[in-house]
C-alpha cells in the first residue's frame, strides 16, 4: 500500500468515525469519552472550525506530552497533515511550575515554549494549543508586547540589525559568542548568528549594510552552513508574566483571555480543572503569608495580582466545549452529546490475548487500528500479527491495499487506546500491548533540567557535605532570604572551617553537588589554600595519567584491529524498532561508535551518560552490528 492510499484510508476511517459518533456536529458537552478517545474529540472540533484555532485545557502538567501527542496523531490521521505540518500546528503550554515569592525562575524550555505558543496563538499560526489549568492561570503582559518582540525575516529585507539585537535581548535571548546554546545570539561585524528555542541548528544571518543578503542554518560545532533558508521567524524565549512585564515597563498588562480572541475552548472535566484552580491558589496564598514580610508586602503582588480566578475563566469554558467521561447531573442538558466508549485492555505483552481480541473485532466487522511507536516497530507489528494469520497492513509499506478484514499499522504516538462500538472502531496503542513501553515511559523522555533542579534541592538536607566548584568541601546549614537592592532572594547558606559562611543563589546549583565520598572529610577553609592545593594535585595526576595513555595508543595504533562491515537493512530494521527518539548526544555516539568498529584500528571507547539517558541503546546497536 503506498503511503498516499494508506494516508487517504486512515483519513476515511476517521472521518466516518467522527460522524458515525456524532462529534462532527457542534455540542455543548460531550460525555462518556475518557482517555487518548478525548483528543479524537479536539481533533473533530479542530477539522470543523479549520481557520478558529482550539484550545484543550487539561487539569494538571503531567498529562500535557500524552495529550499533545493524542492530537497531534489524530488531527494528522483526520486531515492527512505531515508530521512536521502537525507539529507546528499543536502545540503544548506547560504551567511556570515556580513560586514567584521564592525568587526561582522558570526553567528557559518552559518559558520558550509559553512564549511559543502565545506568539502562535496571536498571529493566528496554530490550530490547537493543549495547555495545562495552572498554565492558564499567570496574568501576562499583553498580545502587543509579544507582538512587538516577533518577526519573520527574509533574504532581501531591510533592518537593522542593531534593533534586531534590542528585540532579541527583549525577548529573552542572551548574547554569547560563540552561540551554541538554546536562547543565544551574537553579532559579529556583518553577522548575526541566533539559536532559536525549538530548532536543531542555529541560524546565521548576513547583512549587506542593513539589508540581509542571506539567512542559512549552520552547524555550531563546524561552523559550516547546512542548509538555506526562504525565511526565518524570531519568536521570544520568555513569555511575560504581569510581575516581569511590570518590571520590565514593557506596556499593558493582560491575560490569557487576550490572546483567545475567536478562539474555541475545549475543557477536560471541569470539575478536575476547578479544583487544580483551588489547589495552585492555596499553595501561592500560603507562599505569600509565609514568605512576604507584613512591613515589605506594598512591593510584591499579591496572588490576586499575579493569577486568575475561577470567575475569569468561567466564561470561555461557559461558551466552550466540556468533556467529561462520567457527568455528575443524570438529567440530559441542552446541546450535550454522548458517545459510548470503552477503555483499552492491557495485555502486558501477552500476544495470544492481543490477537484474540483482534479477531472478535474483525468477526463483528468492527475496523481496528493499532499504532506503533515507530516505523520499524509498526513493520514488526505486521510481520508478527502475520505469524498469527491476521492479516496487517502498515501505512508505509507500498505493498497491499487496506482491505476491511486486516489492521491498519500505522507509527505514530499515542498515550491509550480506545473502543467506539457506534463507530465500529477498535484502536490498540503500543504502550497496551507491550509491558515495556509503559515501564518505559514516553519516548524516553529525559528529566528537564527544571526538574533535576528541584530534586537536587529537596534531596539536599541540613548537614550533608556539599562541594562548591571553587571553594570545596562545606556543610549545607539551610535556606535564607537576603534583601539584595529591592528584591529578596533565596540563598544556600553554607558553613566552613570556623566561622566562615557562603551564600549561594538557589539559582547557581550548578556550583555545587552533594559530597558522596567514603569517609568524612574535614570542612576547607573560604579563602584557604587546601582545596586549591587538592585541585593542583588531581590536575598532576591527570597529566601523568594523560601521559601514560598517550604512549599506551600510540603502542594500539601499530597493531591491526577487525574492521566491522556497514549497516545492512538488518541493521536499519532493529534500529527503526526502537520506541524512543534520540538524542543528539546518542545520534553523536552512535555515529562515532560505527566509525570505530569499521575502521581496522583497534576500538577503545568509553560511553558515560547519567542513569537513564539512553546508553543501553547505543550499547545494543553496536551489539547488533557486531552480530551481523
Amino acid at each position: 500500500m503506498s503511503t498516499t492510499s494508506t494516508s487517504l484510508a486512515l483519513q476515511s476511517l476517521l472521518l466516518d468515525t467522527v460522524n458515525r459518533t456524532g462529534l462532527a456536529k457542534p455540542w455543548k458537552r460531550i460525555t462518556g469519552l475518557g482517555g487518548s478517545a478525548r483528543a479524537l474529540a479536539v481533533a473533530a472540533i479542530a477539522h470543523r472550525l479549520r481557520t478558529r484555532p482550539v484550545l484543550f485545557v487539561v487539569a494538571a502538567d503531567n498529562m500535557l506530552d500524552e495529550a499533545v501527542d493524542d492530537v497531534r496523531l489524530l488531527l494528522r490521521g483526520l486531515e492527512g497533515l505531515a508530521d512536521a505540518v502537525v507539529e507546528r500546528a499543536v502545540l503544548p503550554v506547560p504551567s511556570l511550575q515556580v513560586d514567584p515569592y521564592r525568587g526561582l525562575e522558570p526553567h528557559f524550555q518552559t518559558t520558550s515554549a509559553r512564549a511559543a505558543a502565545l506568539h502562535a496563538l496571536e498571529s493566528g499560526q496554530v490550530r490547537v494549543l493543549v495547555a495545562s489549568m495552572p498554565a492558564l492561570l499567570p496574568r501576562l503582559a499583553s498580545p502587543a508586547s509579544v507582538r512587538s518582540l516577533a518577526t519573520v525575516l527574509k533574504p532581501g529585507q531591510d533592518i537593522a540589525p542593531d534593533d534586531l539585537v534590542a528585540m532579541l535581548g527583549e525577548g529573552g535571548y542572551e548574547r554569547q559568542d560563540p552561540v551554541d546554546e538554546h536562547g543565544e545570539f551574537c553579532l559579529r561585524g556583518g553577522i548575526l548568528d541566533v539559536f532559536a528555542a525549538g530548532d536543531e541548528l542555529p541560524v546565521r544571518l548576513e547583512f549587506v549594510g542593513d539589508t540581509i543578503e542571506s539567512i542559512r542554518r549552520f552547524d555550531a560545532s563546524t561552523q559550516r552552513s547546512v542548509e538555506s533558508l526562504d525565511q526565518f521567524a524570531i519568536v521570544p524565549v520568555r513569555d511575560f508574566t504581569r510581575q516581569a512585564a511590570r518590571d520590565n515597563d514593557t506596556g499593558e498588562t493582560g491575560s490569557i483571555l487576550d490572546y483567545l480572541t475567536g478562539a474555541h475552548v475545549v475543557a477536560s472535566e471541569p470539575v478536575d480543572l476547578q479544583a487544580q484552580l483551588e489547589q495552585v491558589w492555596a499553595t501561592l496564598s500560603a507562599s505569600f503569608e509565609e514568605r512576604v514580610p507584613e512591613d515589605d508586602r506594598d512591593r510584591y503582588a499579591e496572588p490576586s495580582e499575579l493569577l486568575l480566578s475561577w470567575a475569569d475563566l468561567a466564561p470561555i469554558f461557559d461558551a466552550g466545549t466540556t468533556i467529561e467521561e462520567l457527568p455528575i447531573d443524570e438529567a440530559p442538558v441542552a446541546g450535550s452529546h454522548h458517545v459510548a466508549y470503552q477503555p483499552p485492555q492491557e495485555f502486558k505483552g501477552r500476544i495470544p490475548g492481543w490477537v484474540a481480541e483482534i479477531r472478535e473485532a474483525l468477526g463483528r466487522n468492527d475496523a481496528v487500528m493499532f499504532v506503533a511507536g515507530t516505523k520499524g516497530r509498526a513493520e514488526r507489528a505486521v510481520e508478527l500479527l502475520r505469524d498469527y494469520d491476521v492479516r496487517a497492513t502498515w501505512a508505509g509499506s507500498g505493498s497491499e491495499q487496506h482491505g476491511a478484514a486486516s489492521v491498519m499499522v500505522l507509527d505514530g504516538h499515542l498515550s491509550r487506546g480506545f473502543r467506539l462500538p457506534d463507530a465500529g472502531l477498535l484502536i490498540h496503542a503500543s504502550a497496551d500491548v507491550f509491558e515495556e513501553e509503559r515501564a518505559a515511559g514516553r519516548r524516553g523522555q529525559q528529566r528537564s533540567a527544571s526538574a533535576a533542579f528541584l530534586s537536587d534541592l529537596r534531596d539536599l538536607k541540613v548537614g550533608d557535605l556539599i562541594v562548591h566548584v571553587d571553594h570545596g568541601i562545606g556543610q549545607f546549614v539551610g535556606l535564607k532570604q537576603i534583601t539584595v537592592g529591592d528584591d529578596v532572594k533565596e540563598f544556600l547558606e553554607l558553613r566552613y572551617h570556623g566561622e566562615d559562611k557562603l551564600f549561594v543563589p538557589v539559582e547557581r546549583l550548578d556550583l555545587i553537588q552533594k559530597y558522596s565520598g567514603g569517609a568524612k572529610p574535614p570542612l576547607d577553609r573560604l579563602g584557604g589554600t587546601t582545596w586549591d592545593r587538592a585541585k593542583t594535585k588531581v590536575k598532576k595526576a591527570m597529566r601523568d595519567m594523560a601521559e601514560e595513555l598517550l604512549k599506551l595508543y600510540a603502542a594500539r595504533r601499530a597493531v591491526p584491529g577487525h574492521a566491522f562491515n556497514a549497516d545492512t537493512h538488518w541493521q536499519e530494521e532493529f534500529e527503526g524498532a526502537f520506541p524512543y527518539e534520540l538524542t543528539v548526544d546518542q545520534a553523536t555516539a552512535i555515529g562515532d561508535i560505527k566509525r570505530d568498529m569499521e575502521s581496522s584500528m583497534p576500538m577503545d571507547r568509553l560511553l558515560c551518560g547519567d542513569v537513564g539517558y539512553g546508553k543501553t541503546e547505543v550499547a545494543m546497536r553496536a551489539a547488533f552490528k557486531a552480530v551481523m
